[in-house]
């Protein structure tokens, strides 16, 4: 009986050697492993890849030894190393890169292998500089893209396959149609494909990503990708797509000031989305950049703790199904002179999401109101798994019952713990922590505010109108625009919430709100009614006039 029950087991192991090889997402490729071992990743944004005459053009310091083994001492795994290449490369036909360049990308390239880090390096802002005339140029692109990359991979054939190679970042195609820019992605990611494997030594197998049409998600992207990766038949392949969140939330536009269902379900959505093109079929994906987009252009954008959400929902859900990610840094985040983080609340939820999840809330923010008897601040807490533990106003511990309750994950802080900081000059004037048995606690504003008051204004259309502005302690959320006469006043007018900070800015230390040029600058002239949203929940009328030139403003 034995002998008959393994004879049959011989006979369908052979069976199943006959058909093709598939692989599961319950058993982990040798390259989905070496995938997940990069998480967390970290881009070294705005050195390398600058357009300048050198690494320090846009800003940021030289890159030392120690500043990347600091990278690594703060538990990444990975580093991405994005360098442009063009203002380093001679004429035709040679098309040779700056010998001094290559051996600067080498140093920082070993440094960060020393120090035990996975690297990628690329070919960055190339994509848009040169590379994406190749519909025009077709030739004389694919030549000077071939000739690099030739000398790219046999100046590291010999490195450790911890060093990865991504053909092109953000490639887009100018003046042509997606078809056909799907094509020609095609054409240079098998180019590059063949130009580094041809090269030998230890790029005989060196890890390889392959972006989508720019690093961008939706189904024929995935799909125009998968078909270049499965003519290349290569195990050692990997997919690559960026990720800056729901664009409405991320910039701030169209009344999308919160980290709401739909943001949740965009994250969801692209998640899901690249894990079944790529991870449930044996093609590990890394997100080689996320953040989000407001992060550039100044305060506000999102607020903070709506921020800070995003980041927990997107790094643990990410990490849930498999896919890496690799934190966008452009000098914003990690400061490289003081190794210290600009914003440790982000740090830290980035590095809770390896193991668990952050608790958090859904606000941040409680705002007593001057004039107004103080009540309960109610906070629903997001537990994500986890358990509250306590509450402190600084490093006193508050007590529960009498100076606040929880029931379920509805935390109320009663008005008696409150009540003393409804006086004196407005802002922020202690900050609350709830604590929990794993992951940042969560950090929560107590402010005393009085409604904003504006004043009269006058300006021009092409220098913007500054609004005085005090705002007693309050902070901006949104603005609206629409003309007296009806409809939508300036840019996107298919909303009458304006983009934070890309048409209006505030400055609290000045006390001023800033309409800009480029909100001037898709007007048809007139009277618009502005509508200030402040977090506090109070909304502030103003009225400018546009004449000619000249603008000016007042209260309404």
């Amino acid at each position: 009986m034995k002998k008959t029950y393994l004879s049959l087991l011989l006979a369908v192991a052979m069976l199943l050697s006959l058909l093709p090889f598939t692989p599961s997402s319950s058993a982990a490729t040798a390259m989905q492993s070496y995938v997940s071992a990069m998480q967390p990743g970290w881009n070294l944004g705005n050195t390398l890849d600058a357009t300048g005459a050198d690494e320090t053009s846009w800003g940021n310091p030289v890159v030392t030894q120690a500043f990347v083994q600091q990278i690594a001492a703060q538990g990444f795994k990975s580093i991405r190393i994005p360098v442009t290449w063009m203002q380093h490369t001679g004429p035709a036909p040679g098309y040779t890169v700056d010998p001094a360049w290559m051996s600067r990308v080498q140093q920082i390239v070993d440094w960060s292998l020393q120090a035990g880090l996975y690297v990628m390096i690329n070919m960055h802002h190339d994509s848009w500089q040169w590379v994406n005339t190749m519909p025009a140029n077709h030739d004389a692109v694919l030549a000077e893209y071939k000739a690099v990359w030739t000398q790219i991979a046999n100046r590291f054939k010999n490195h450790s396959n911890n060093l990865m190679f991504e053909s092109i970042n953000e490639p887009v195609f100018d003046g042509v149609d997606d078809a056909t820019q799907f094509s020609l992605l095609d054409e240079l990611n098998t180019a590059f494909y063949n130009v580094v494997r041809g090269t030998g030594g230890g790029n005989a197998t060196r890890p390889l990503v392959l972006p989508t049409l720019h690093t961008g998600s939706g189904q024929t992207y995935f799909d125009s990708l998968n078909a270049t990766i499965t003519k290349l038949n290569d195990p050692n392949l990997i997919a690559t797509v960026h990720y800056y969140g729901l664009w409405h939330f991320s910039v701030n536009i169209a009344g999308y000031t919160k980290f709401d269902q739909a943001s949740i379900d965009h994250i969801v959505n692209q998640i899901d989305g690249v894990y079944n093109a790529f991870v449930s079929k044996g093609i590990p994906v890394i997100i080689g950049e996320y953040g989000l987009l407001g992060w550039d252009s100044g305060e506000g954008v999102p607020e903070h703790g709506e921020m800070l959400k995003f980041i927990e929902n997107f790094t643990q859900y990410a990490r849930s199904k498999g896919v890496t990610h690799m934190l966008w840094d452009n000098g914003r985040h990690f400061n490289r002179t003081t190794y210290q983080w600009r914003d440790p609340d982000l740090y830290n939820v980035i590095m809770q999401s390896m193991t668990g999840r952050s608790s958090t809330a859904n606000t941040d923010l409680i705002f007593l109101k001057s004039g107004t008897a103080v009540q309960d601040a109610v906070l629903d807490l997001n537990l994500n798994g986890n358990s509250f533990v306590s509450l402190k106003d600084g490093s006193a511990t508050l007590s529960p019952g009498t100076d606040y309750t929880l029931s379920g994950s509805v935390l109320t802080v009663k008005a008696s713990a409150l009540a003393k900081y409804a006086s004196g000059s407005f802002g922020e004037k202690t900050v609350l922590t709830a604590n929990f048995n794993a992951g940042p606690a969560w950090k929560i504003h107590v402010r005393y505010t009085n409604k904003p008051v504006q004043s009269q204004a006058s300006g021009t259309i092409g220098g913007g109108l500054v609004i005085p502005t005090s705002f007693n302690g309050d902070l901006l959320a949104t603005m609206e625009a629409v003309y007296a006469s009806g409809g939508n006043a300036g840019p996107q007018n298919w909303t009458s919430y304006k983009e934070f900070n890309y048409t209006f800015t505030p400055d609290y230390a000045n006390n001023t709100i800033t309409i800009k040029p480029t909100f001037f600058a898709e007007t048809t002239g007139g009277t618009i009614n502005l509508t200030f949203h402040f977090w506090s929940g109070q909304i502030v009328k103003y009225q400018i006039s546009l004449k000619g030139n000249r603008v000016t403003g007042k209260p309404m």
